[in-house]
C-alpha cells in the first residue's frame, strides 16, 4: 500500500539536511520519491528535501520537478507541500525555495503558511530566533523543523460558506490591463463577498523597520507607527477576509512601491497574528516576461515570510502590453472563468 506522505529529497544529503528530515518526519511513514517508479503524486502530502551545492541549485530537484511537469498542469493536484533546504553559503535558500514553491504550485500543489525551514552556513538565519529560545542555533533548526511538522501534518483546508476576499490594486481601470483583466474575472466569482482597495500614490509610507519591540506594542492595539488609512481601512479588511488578491502589473519584474509598501506595514498585523488561515491569489500582468518574477517575489513575501496559504494555481500571469491589449489575448475569457473557478473552488 503507498504511503501517503511523499519525501522528495536530495540525493546526496548532508548530516544536516538528514537530521532536518528525521526531526521534521518524528514517527510519521513516509515512502521517498525514485524517479525509477512511477508513484502518482496527487492527494499527497509532499515533503521537498533539498541540499543545494555552492551556486544554490540542486540539480536533482530541478530535474524531478521538470519530469513531473511533464506528467501535466494537475500533477500535483489536491497535495499539499513544505521544504526543508540546506546551503553551504549564506545564500540561496529563499530564491530556491521560491522556484520549488513556483514550479510546484502552477501543478496544482498548495502550499501552508510558513512552509520552509531553511539553514544556512552556520545557521546565522536563526540568531533572532535565539533571543527567545535559549538554545544553540543548530538545535533551534531541529525545534521549527519539529514545529512545521506540527502544523503540516495537521493542515486541513476550512471551507467558508459566503468567504470573504480582499481585492489590493494601485492601478486605474482605464489604463490598466492588469485590473481590467481582475475585472474579467470578478464577474464569474460567485457566493463570494468581494471588497476592493485602491491603494492611491502617497497614501501609504512605507515601513522604517521600528524595532521589534516597537513594532509588537503598535501590534497588539491593531495599528502601527504611522497610522493612516491602511490601518483604518486595509488593516481590518485583512484581518476580516479569508483571501487576499494582489493585482500586480510588471514593473520592472517587480510588485509595484505602493502594493510593496502595503506588504511591508501589514508586518504590523502579521506580529499579532500569523496569516495561517487566509489565502493569497494574485492577477499578473506583464508587457513582455517575467510574470513569474512578480510571482515568486508575492511566495517569498506572503506565503514564505507572513504565512499566507498559497492555494493551487495561485495566481494568473499573462502578457499585454498597449493599453486595451489584455481583451485581446487569446482564450482570455476562458482563462478568467477557470481562475474565478479556482478561487471559489479553494475558498468555498
Amino acid at each position: 500500500m503507498m504511503c501517503d506522505t511523499i519525501l522528495i529529497a536530495s540525493k546526496n544529503r548532508s548530516d544536516i539536511l538528514n537530521n532536518m528530515i528525521k526531526a521534521f518526519m518524528k514517527d510519521n511513514a513516509f515512502e521517498e520519491y525514485s524517479p525509477q517508479r512511477h508513484i502518482n503524486l496527487k492527494n499527497k502530502k509532499i515533503v521537498f528535501a533539498v541540499e543545494l551545492n555552492s551556486i544554490g541549485v540542486c540539480p536533482y530537484i530541478l530535474d524531478v520537478l521538470n519530469t513531473i511537469t511533464l506528467r501535466g498542469k494537475d500533477a500535483l493536484l489536491g497535495s499539499i507541500a513544505c521544504v526543508l533546504i540546506k546551503s553551504p553559503t549564506l545564500h540561496y535558500t529563499k530564491s530556491f525555495s521560491q522556484q520549488i514553491i513556483f514550479i510546484a504550485n502552477s501543478l496544482g500543489c498548495t502550499f501552508i503558511g510558513h512552509p520552509v525551514v531553511e539553514a544556512i552556513e552556520g545557521f546565522l538565519n536563526f540568531r533572532t530566533w535565539q533571543k527567545n529560545l535559549n538554545m544553540p542555533l543548530e538545535e533551534i533548526c531541529y525545534y521549527l523543523c519539529r514545529g512545521l511538522s506540527d502544523r503540516f501534518f495537521s493542515f486541513k483546508f476550512l471551507k467558508k460558506q459566503n468567504p470573504k476576499v480582499s481585492v489590493l490594486h494601485a492601478s486605474y481601470r482605464d489604463t490598466s490591463n492588469t485590473l481590467t483583466l481582475w475585472y474579467m474575472i470578478k464577474k464569474y466569482i460567485d457566493g463570494v463577498s468581494i471588497l476592493e482597495h485602491h491603494v492611491e500614490n502617497g497614501t501609504i509610507q512605507d515601513c522604517i523597520g521600528c524595532p521589534f519591540k516597537t513594532c509588537l506594542y503598535f501590534a497588539k492595539q491593531k495599528s502601527c507607527f504611522y497610522g493612516g488609512s491602511i490601518v483604518k481601512e486595509i488593516f481590518p479588511a485583512i484581518e476580516e477576509a479569508d483571501a487576499a488578491i494582489f493585482i500586480c502589473p510588471n514593473y520592472n519584474d517587480a510588485i509595484s512601491a505602493n502594493l510593496s509598501a502595503v506588504i511591508n506595514r501589514i508586518t504590523a498585523l502579521y506580529r499579532r497574528n500569523p496569516f495561517y488561515d487566509k489565502m493569497l491569489f494574485s492577477v499578473i500582468v506583464s508587457g513582455n516576461s517575467g510574470g513569474d518574477s512578480v510571482a515568486k517575489q508575492l511566495i517569498g513575501a506572503l506565503n514564505i515570510n507572513k504565512g499566507f496559504i498559497l492555494p493551487p494555481y495561485f495566481a494568473i500571469m499573462e502578457i499585454a502590453n498597449d493599453m486595451g491589449e489584455i481583451k485581446k489575448v487569446e482564450n482570455i475569457e476562458n482563462k478568467a472563468q477557470e481562475f474565478a473557478q479556482n478561487i471559489v473552488r479553494s475558498l468555498c
